[in-house]
């Protein structure tokens, strides 16, 4: 008889951020049926949206706090990891869902909104990254993911930025990984191609938009909020023991065509 493949996640508690909406409260539910406790993070503006995603979590039968975190400040950061730890003990893993974009020719973009998406999709990644693996270093062990794009391996106009921030994202995770893995933490990336969220609608609603794109997707559908917490559980689960290091795309091969 073969052995079980597990995929559960029960007894665990992890941080996501940016999970007040979108593909992070998809995660925190999702995650929380596969067993998990969850830290709900997000920006103190989002408090009311982020304690709805909470709930959710808690109607799953398991245990949620919300927590406050710009993950551009590393100080909101260790304060809010901190909470983590005082209410749950420790912090098992952690999702850098939290991001921005902005679209626009790359000869129109500022210095501010070089600054804004570098600070919330590099900087915010890294500090989040550090702060929580040295927790996880100090309990044995634990697991990161971080959600980058199919952008991060291929060009596309009017998303430059995004993309060279996501391209860092994703080597983010092969930085991490190797310098953690001696320490029993272990770190990944998930690149999704583009999803249907309530912040994207107006994308999903252009007709010019999915002309040119849903063409080059072999597997003829844009993505879900729950294509992508299928890999995000995935590589948090015991079945990913032995990947570490890796981009997991999670494109219906839009980067192959």
């Amino acid at each position: 008889m073969g052995s079980q493949i597990d995929y559960r996640l029960d007894g665990r508690s992890g941080i996501i951020t940016g999970a007040a909406n979108g593909i992070g409260r998809t995660l925190a539910v999702g995650l929380a049926e596969a067993g998990a406790d969850i830290i709900v993070a997000d920006l103190p503006v989002q408090r009311a949206n982020a304690e709805e995603t909470a709930e959710a979590v808690r109607r799953c039968g398991r245990k949620a706090m919300v927590v406050d975190m710009d993950v551009t400040d590393v100080s909101s950061i260790e304060a809010a990891v901190s909470s983590a730890v005082a209410e749950f003990g420790r912090v098992d893993f952690l999702v850098n869902n939290a991001g921005v974009n902005i679209r626009k020719p790359i000869l129109e973009y500022t210095e501010d909104e070089w600054d804004k998406l570098s600070s919330v999709n590099l900087k915010g990644v890294f500090f989040c990254s550090q702060i929580v693996a040295k927790q996880m270093i100090s309990q044995g062990g634990g697991r990161i993911v971080n959600i980058a794009s199919q952008l991060a391996t291929v060009a596309m106009r009017d998303r430059s930025i995004y993309a060279i921030t996501k391209a860092g994202v994703a080597h983010m995770a092969k930085a991490f990984a190797l310098e953690l893995a001696c320490d029993g933490v272990k770190v990944n990336a998930v690149a999704p191609t583009f999803v249907s969220t309530p912040l994207t609608t107006s994308m999903f609603t252009d007709p010019e938009f999915i002309q040119e794109n849903l063409p080059k997707i072999p597997c003829g559908r844009f993505g879900t909020p729950e294509d992508v917490l299928g890999a995000v559980q995935f590589l948090l689960s015991p079945a990913a023991d032995l990947i570490n290091g890796h981009l997991l795309l999670v494109d219906g091969g839009y980067t192959i065509s």
